[in-house]
């Protein structure tokens, strides 16, 4: 495996940690260990010593000192610092020098080779100092058998804790391993494949979750891009095939059309193909984001009345914009010219005669609605008009010019200035279309 791994990092991380930590604590109670036996063995020579001195003033002892053992000295020195009295292993040379009464100082001495830890006691009567040593060959001793058994535990303790760790971190791991040769495994012709969860709460089911989220938009943006390629090869081939067979027909019998007609239609099919691949630009860059509305003042009332004007005089349905009063919004004017535009020609396409418009402001939004006299749009169709190439009237729409992309556009220039579009009934008896924009705030 490799070292990089989240596996041997998490475990030599452990490793160290509680290594670290196994360390220092051993050091520290090492340290509190020979303190505690060294005061032990300390409090035990400073009571010896007291008790000497109490029979040193009563002159109770003779020379040499009884009592004591090979791991005891006593020494009482005048005030001189002469040797007057001593154990029978001491020398008649003091074996401490400059020790005051109630000091204790470790000390080697020449009849053993174990450090001794000697004290002072005084004898107040006969102004006497008596030293006692203990040897701290018991203190090494369980020192050094506490350090052997921590030198020997905490390497073991170390293993297990690498163990346990390497164990669990690779338990836990399992699932993103499995997460990751699924991932790999799929590509674009497999989205329909989902990561498996494990159906835990825990983080990686819940990455899981997410990752399986993200596949299924992916899925859907994906049938969406397939769906709107076919869609649009087949409307791009429709005039291509129009324009092609009108030449065809010219070439072949040059007298059944003259060059008028021929232009005529060639010019009517290009214009058609030509608003079909600006719709189909506009909306792969509002796709990409590279069609944001630009943050400027627009009057939408000035807008509604240029593109009403420009329609009136191209058709014979009345155009209703009585009930237009002023609007003013942040975006762009282009993009809600073009919104306007394409529900007007909605509207036219499909009203028997009557077309009304209509825009309010009011609580900070802007409502756009266009009405039309014709059949309606049912409500079961209403969510789904709004998706690129969908005709409720196919024949019918592709006859008068529509692309399907009209409605799609509408709505995705709605959305790009935080706004929506929806399709409800209209008191004309047909459709009203309804754009609601929120307003500019200067004005509220």
């Amino acid at each position: 495996m490799a070292p990089e791994s989240v596996r041997v990092r998490t475990t030599m991380g452990a490793v160290a940690v509680v290594g670290i930590a196994l360390v220092i604590a051993a050091i520290t109670m090492l340290a509190i260990l020979r303190r505690s036996l060294t005061d032990n063995v300390r409090v035990a020579a400073l009571q010896r010593a007291e008790a000497v001195a109490d029979f040193v003033s009563d002159g109770s002892f003779g020379d040499p000192i009884p009592g004591s053992s090979d791991d005891e000295f006593v020494q009482v020195l005048d005030d001189q610092g002469r040797v007057v009295l001593a154990s029978s292993n001491a020398d008649a040379r003091p074996l401490v020098d400059d020790l005051h009464s109630g000091e204790n100082r470790e000390v080697e001495i020449p009849f053993d080779d174990d450090p001794f830890l000697a004290v002072a006691a005084e004898d107040r009567q006969r102004n006497h100092t008596i030293v006692v040593g203990r040897t701290l060959d018991g203190v090494v001793e369980s020192t050094e058998v506490v350090g052997g058994l921590l030198l020997v535990g905490i390497p073991l303790l170390l293993l297990l804790v690498g163990g346990v760790t390497w164990k669990v971190v690779g338990r836990a791991l399992a699932p993103v391993e499995s997460m990751r040769t699924e991932a790999d495994a799929i590509s674009t012709n497999e989205l329909h494949r989902r990561i498996p969860s494990g159906g835990g709460r825990d983080e990686i089911t819940g990455l899981a979750t997410t990752l399986n989220k993200m596949l299924e938009r992916l899925e859907t943006g994906h049938a969406r891009q397939r769906r709107f390629v076919s869609d649009a090869s087949h409307e791009l081939r429709s005039p291509v095939a129009s324009i092609r067979q009108h030449a065809e027909v010219a070439l072949e019998h040059p007298g059944a059309s003259s060059a008028e007609d021929l232009a005529s239609t060639v010019l009517a099919e290009d214009l058609r193909l030509q608003r079909l691949v600006e719709d189909l630009l506009l909306l792969a860059r509002m796709d990409e984001h590279a069609e944001d509305a630009r943050s400027i003042v627009v009057d939408l009332d000035d807008v509604v009345f240029e593109e009403v004007s420009r329609r009136r005089g191209a058709t014979d349905r009345t155009i209703d914009s009585t009930r237009v009063s002023a609007g003013r919004i942040l975006g762009d004017r282009k993009q809600l010219a073009r919104l306007t535009g394409n529900l007007l020609e909605n509207a036219l396409r499909h009203a028997s005669s009557n077309v009304a418009v209509s825009l309010s402001q009011a609580n900070g939004r802007v409502v756009l609605r266009v009405d039309d006299d014709g059949t309606g749009v049912p409500p079961r169709e209403r969510a789904r008009i709004f998706e690129r190439f969908v005709r409720l009237q196919e024949a019918r729409d592709r006859d008068s010019g529509g692309s399907g992309l009209g409605l799609a556009i509408v709505s995705e220039v709605a959305a790009a200035h935080g706004g929506a579009a929806v399709v409800l009934d209209s008191p004309l008896g047909g459709a009203r279309f309804e754009d609601s924009l929120p307003g500019d705030s200067a004005d509220a």
